[in-house]
Formats: C-alpha cells, structure tokens, sequence
C-alpha cells in the first residue's frame, strides 16, 4: 500500500518555534558564564576598571573553546549603556543588538571567505566615521590567521594607530600563522582547553536546564570525546540526546553514548589489558576482533590502551582518584600499578603511541592493530633497556640460559637423569653431561619436528656427520636409561635454536633502538652504534 503526500503548498517554517541547537542556545552572555578562562576574565576586568583598554586584542585557543563568544562579550562590555563594564546588563539595545549580531557598529567578518587585500580595504575606509549608536566601533575578524599577506600589510598601520573609537578583535585557531607584526600590535589571550570535570559539569547543567535524564558516566564520555571544546561536547550531547529519544525511555547512557561514538566498553579494555600484561596473545587477538565485531574502530581501542595505561601510571604515583572510575577499574589500576614498573608502563606507552599512529595511517586498520598489540606483548618479556644497560656496565650476564641439569664432572652420570621437558632442556642437559659439541651441533644445525621422548625427530638444517644420529641416541640412553629413536630428514621445519637467538637479539635490539631515549641519544651522536659487550668482550679474548 503506497502513501500519498500533498505536495501543493510548501511547509513553511515556524520561526518563532525553531530549534536551537545547543551549542547556540547556551552561548556566553556574560563573562561569568565562561568557563575555565578565569584568568583573562580577571585581566579583562581590571583593564576595564582602570580605563586601561587595548585598541586590539588577539583571541587563541583550540575550536570550541570560547573565542568568538568572548569577542561579542568584550564587544558588549565596551559599549553597555551601563559601561564599559566587565557585567553587561544584557538588556539595553546595545548588549541585546550585539547577542542577535545586528549591531551596526559591531561589525563582524570571517577571514576565511574575505582573504584580500580588497576586504581590508573596506575596513580601513570605514574606521575613519565615528560609530553611530555605540560606544566604540568593533572590528571582530574570525579566523585573522587566513587572511593574505597584502592583507595584513594593509592593515598595519590602521592596526597600530586606529581612531580612539575603533577596538579590533582578532580571533584564530592558528596563532603561529599570524605575522610577528601583527602580534606585536595586540593583546594576546590565550584561551585554554576546558577540562574533562568541567565539562561534565557543565552538561550537567544543561541536560538539567534542558530537562533531560543523563548517567553521570554518559556525560563524562561526552567530555572526554570534546577534547577540551564546548561546542563539540554540545553538539556531542545534542546527538546523544536524539539518539536517546528514538532508543526509547529518553534518557542518555553511557551505553548509548559508546555505541554512538564508536568508543569501546572500558570493562573489555581492562580485560585486553590484561590479556596483554599476561602474554596471551590468541586472547588479545581474539578480544581485539570482539570489539571490531561491534563496530569499534581499531584506533578507538587502542586509545582505550592508551587512556588506561595513563590511569595505570597517575595511581602508580598517587594521584588523586577520578570520581568516574568504578570500583572495579580502581582495583585493577591499583594491581597494575603495584605490579608494573614505571619503566614498563612508559614502554607500553611509547608501543601504543607508536601503534596508533601506524593505525591512524595503515590502509588496513585493524591488521596493523593486531601486529601493535603482538609487538606489545613480545616487547612485554624483553628487559628494561635500563637495567640491561647497568648489567652490561657492570659486566654481568644479560642473555637467559636454560636450566642446567646435574651431573658428574666429566665421567658418566652417577644416576640416570629425568627426561628433558622440551628440546632446549635436552641440549642443556647434553652441554652439562660432557657433550657440548653434540649439544652445539643440535642448537646450531637441527630444526624441530617433534619432540615426543623417547622419540625425536630432527630436520638437518646445515650438514652432519654421518654417525651423528648413531652418536646421539647412545648419549641419550646413556643420560636417561631410555631407548631414544632419533629420525634425521630435509624436511621443512622450525628455524635451528640459533637462527631463534639471532632472531631476538635482532628484535631485542630493534627495542632497545626503538627507546626514546636511546632514539634521543643516536640522533645526537649520529655515529654511535649499539654494542653487544658481551659478543665483544668475547672477541677480545680470543684475539
């Protein structure tokens, strides 16, 4: 069954009932109202009070973050009919003229769409007439950093010698882009990130005066993802608000929140976490395709990974506790933390840093997720770059050895030795027992097949003498009082023992290298390089 539509007569909007999104309809009207920005509040104030006034000011700060807003609100504390003053009343023609953006006198222009030196021409044509109902003529330019060198050339010396009742208000995410000249002709203020706390505060505020139901978890969610902006944590919450109604029961939840932004459950980043801490490397595979299963963009958990490795560390040095965290995240930080080194956390940091950036970049996201969390948990065994270097100085052994067995010295074993657990034990167990050659022989030129005692099947990797296996299975029995059935093929198999040193050494050297402050020390000294003392030392001797 179709539907029909009348489609006569247009809808027509209803403009005095118009939506207002929140991000506008909770703009500042009053200084007081800024939040975080007490510092130039203060400045702006006292300079007012003592009639000590800028002719320009330079507004700076990430997006969001109350620029503009403190353009118009400096704009109307100038021309008040009750000022200049830091608490415009709001209700006079002037204050209420300059909120709408109808002020005559209060001129405002986006840089980013008038770049010429044309645009700054019609500026400086204009400051010449007084204002026409106001106070002082503003100039509020957004974006300043956008417009083109001939048109910050034209408007230096209006700039650094404007009428007494001309105030330029410059606002820009870029400060770095605005010519020297230009700064030196205005008073900076640099506008800070908003906190994650405040924020919360504030939605808490404006769900509130909106009427809303919201977890204290969902807006602090909300907060975090802001990055420090106002106007993204509304529009943020603005969505989440929608989202809720069209879920159903209207109210915001965290769940919601994450299942909107794409963000992974903190309790499933604990326990990858975890997985990592402990090794495991199938479960974190396994627990990373979990999130990816719902929708959770590998970057987003690894910044999880990274957020939670920053808990890890603020408990290790006793910060204060965030009163978002459950009782359960606090216990797991507090285990870690007593747990792990600071060492050990700044390295799982760097990998993390490291890996979301390869994430960030990687045309396949989440392979290159997977290969950042294997390095992560391979790097987790490896020593601290720290204490190798202390053990090296003080020449002591650094590499790990198997366990050796023991025996008699040079005779046969007065009682027969247990079975090896693996196939390195059973080389060790030869070195110790007077067969180091055959044990080199094993470690240097044999891959493994299988090793089922008393059954061993060995791939020849590099050449062997031809009694070898007959010489092998009489030292085996004579160790053990077993019967050993040695098979010797060309079969493909694992690398030989010894192309599995060389391979972590290789890897353990790439971590050690891949340290920031070794990174710190080869770019300082370019033609350093890294040393294995041990090899060295070794050298010498035989020398």
């Amino acid at each position: 069954m179709s539907e029909s539509f009348d489609l006569g007569e247009p809808p027509q909007p209803a403009l005095s009932g118009a939506y207002r999104v929140l991000a506008r309809k909770y703009r500042p009207q009053r200084f007081s109202e800024l939040i975080g920005q007490d510092a130039m509040v203060t400045t702006l104030g006292n300079a007012i009070k003592r009639d000590r006034l800028a002719h320009a000011f330079l507004l700076t700060g990430v997006r969001g973050v109350g620029k503009t807003s403190t353009a118009r609100l400096i704009a109307k504390a100038l021309n008040c009919e009750k000022g200049p003053t830091i608490d415009p009343c709001n209700e006079c023609e002037a204050c209420v003229a300059i909120a709408e953006g109808r002020h005559m006198d209060v001129v405002e222009m986006d840089a980013a769409s008038n770049t010429g030196v044309d645009d700054v021409r019609e500026i400086i044509e204009a400051v010449r007439y007084s204002a026409v109902s106001a106070r002082y003529k503003v100039y509020i330019i957004d974006e300043v950093h956008m417009l083109s060198k001939n048109a910050f050339n034209a408007l230096l010396k209006t700039l650094e010698e404007p009428p007494p009742h001309v105030k330029f208000l410059f606002a820009t995410t870029e400060v770095n882009k605005v010519p020297v000249t230009v700064l030196s002709r205005c008073q900076r203020f640099d506008l800070r990130r908003i906190s994650a706390a405040a924020l919360a505060k504030h939605f808490a505020a404006v769900v509130q005066a909106e009427g809303v139901a919201a977890e204290d978890e969902a807006l602090a969610l909300i907060a975090s993802a802001a990055e420090g902006s106002v106007r993204d944590g509304l529009s943020i919450l603005d969505q989440a608000i929608a989202h809720a109604a069209l879920d159903g029961g209207g109210a915001v939840s965290a769940r919601q929140v994450r299942d909107m932004l794409g963000l992974s459950d903190r309790g499933a980043i604990r326990k990858l976490f975890g997985t990592l801490l402990a090794g495991d490397s199938a479960s974190a595979l396994m627990a990373l395709q979990e999130q990816r299963d719902l929708g959770v963009e590998p970057a987003a958990v690894l910044r999880g990974l990274l957020e939670l490795t920053h808990r890890t560390t603020l408990a290790k040095v006793g910060a204060p506790i965030d009163a978002t965290q459950s009782a359960e995240e606090r216990e797991a930080l507090e285990s870690w933390a007593s747990s792990l080194s600071f060492a050990m956390l700044h390295r799982i940091w760097q990998l993390l840093l490291k890996g979301h950036d390869e994430v960030s970049r990687a045309a396949h996201p989440g392979e290159a997720a997977d290969m950042a969390l294997l390095r992560i948990i391979h790097a987790s065994q490896l020593p601290d770059p720290g204490e190798l270097a202390r053990k090296l100085e003080a020449g002591q052994m650094v590499t790990g050895q198997a366990p050796s067995v023991p025996s008699a010295s040079g005779g046969p074993t007065a009682t027969l030795l247990p079975v090896p657990r693996d196939f390195p034990a059973l080389i060790s167990m030869l070195e110790a027992n007077g067969k180091p050659h055959m044990g080199q022989q094993l470690h240097d030129f044999t891959g493994l097949l299988r090793y089922a005692p008393p059954e061993l099947d060995l791939a020849q990797v590099k050449p062997l003498p031809e009694d070898f296996v007959r010489d092998l299975t009489a030292a085996l029995k004579s160790l053990t009082g077993m019967a050993w059935q040695v098979q010797l093929t060309e079969e493909r198999a694992a690398p030989s023992l010894l192309d599995q040193d060389r391979q972590r050494e290789n890897e353990a050297r790439d971590a050690i290298l891949a340290d920031p402050a070794v990174m710190a020390a080869m770019r300082a000294f370019p033609d350093a390089e890294l040393i294995d003392f041990e090899r060295q030392e070794q050298r010498s001797v035989i020398a």
